[in-house]
């Protein structure tokens, strides 16, 4: 039999997850953030996917990145900004197609699933792009 993960009463539960264990992101440009991973790349099976639970406190936000596939965003609770401006809510799905540049932030916080086909990469933003998102409203 294969290992199943099971997180009981994601959507009843408020979102505290206390029972999680929740690990500081510490990249350079990521500020706040917290993850854990549900699954995610194995050198040894060639998995390149990876699903993680990401935590935003209030003022948090990612790097400014690159996707190089596919990447499903579901705002769990709170609000997540894009860095174009853009605010998700509790209950928003997100579908960014490869090639798509953002950072992302809450002004408020949130707790979001985010699914990738493939890793991100670091980039620098151009002249002219948001960086943070943080107070951005759409």
């Amino acid at each position: 039999m294969s290992d199943v993960t099971v997180i009981a009463d994601v959507f009843r539960n408020g979102f505290d997850m206390t029972d999680l264990a929740w690990v500081p992101w510490q990249e350079p440009g990521r500020v706040g953030v917290e993850y854990v991973v549900l699954w995610g790349p194995n050198e040894e099976t060639g998995e390149d996917s990876a699903a993680l639970l990401l935590r935003f406190p209030a003022g948090a936000h990612g790097d400014f990145h690159e996707h190089l596939g596919h990447e499903l965003m579901l705002v769990l609770d709170g609000t997540l900004d894009h860095s174009d401006g853009t605010r998700f809510v509790k209950g928003d799905m997100v579908v960014e197609e490869p090639g798509t540049r953002h950072q992302m932030s809450s002004a408020t916080g949130c707790t979001v699933l985010a699914v990738r086909a493939r890793p991100a990469s670091a980039r620098t933003p151009e002249p002219g792009q948001i960086t943070t998102g943080v107070g951005a409203g759409a």
